[in-house]
């Protein structure tokens, strides 16, 4: 649960877009590792200005000798390590960013003097061991240049990437302005053919508006009564044809039975009897 007397640490919350933007533009920029070197930086740019707060209100007090004192020396330390100018002031300082501080590092002033083609192979090159301060060599991407000791960044020789003919290497014709073609000699234009003499155009006579004479319009012809037409000819009476009457039916007729078999039957009812 942690101590109730000493309140815990509150932080600001990450998630935030401008910030996340503004950080990732300034890693890419200077070829940083990850934005703690950022973060470190911004560090070092309260602290100086802080510094520089704290003894402009202090110089205000003119009972107060060593404010002066003090706010010199800081003007000299800032000096020798590049971050302000030689006739800079205090107010001077307050309008530093972390754009000033990260250009003072190992790893940008060795891009800047064009040893190197990116920020990422600068901090290649000085984690390797091919940067040389001087006789020293330096292999902290961060180291803080000093004034005096920016002409003395070099590569080191015994190193094969010393020499600029290396393809590592930026190459010196990247860095001069690229050769002006001589234009082509132009063709001699042909001969211009004297005028012909023309005679001077006549004066155009006057235009006049033409006369505009209303017109009549004329009687329409009347128009004829249309024709009646032809009457046809009357079509010949239809003749129904004739339909054949049925023919009258004749009744059947039951066939009289023979009189032979009556007669049998006659003779057997006598014989019974």
């Amino acid at each position: 649960m942690g101590q109730p007397k000493f309140p815990r640490k509150k932080y600001d919350n990450p998630w935030q877009g401008d910030r996340i933007k503004a950080e990732n533009e300034v890693k890419s920029k200077w070829g940083l590792k990850n934005k703690r070197e950022i973060w470190k930086s911004q560090t070092r740019l309260r602290e100086i200005r802080g510094q520089a707060r704290t003894l402009i209100s202090r110089t205000r007090n003119p009972a107060d000798t060593q404010a002066s004192v003090e706010a010199g020396l800081l003007m000299k330390r800032l000096f020798r390590q590049g971050y302000v100018g030689d006739e800079a002031t205090l107010n001077d300082v307050l309008g530093m960013d972390v754009e000033r501080i990260l250009g003072r590092r190992l790893q940008s002033q060795v891009y800047l003097k064009g040893l190197a083609r990116t920020p990422k192979q600068a901090r290649q090159f000085i984690s390797h061991g091919c940067v040389l301060i001087g006789d020293r060599r330096v292999t902290v991407p961060s180291y803080v240049v000093r004034r005096e000791e920016e002409d003395e960044i070099t590569i080191d020789p015994r190193k094969s990437i010393a020499s600029e003919e290396h393809p590592v290497r930026p190459r010196a014709a990247a860095f001069e302005a690229p050769p002006v073609r001589e234009a082509a000699p132009e063709a001699p234009a042909a001969p211009v053919a004297p005028a012909a003499h023309v005679a001077p155009a006549k004066a155009a006579a006057p235009v006049t508006a033409p006369e505009t004479t209303p017109k009549v319009p004329e009687a329409a012809a009347p128009v004829a009564a249309p024709a009646a037409p032809e009457a046809t000819p009357a079509a010949a009476p239809v003749v129904a044809p004739e339909v054949p009457e049925p023919a009258a039916e004749v009744p059947e007729t039951a066939p009289e039975a023979p009189a032979v078999a009556a007669d049998a039957d006659t003779t057997e009812k006598e014989a019974s009897e």
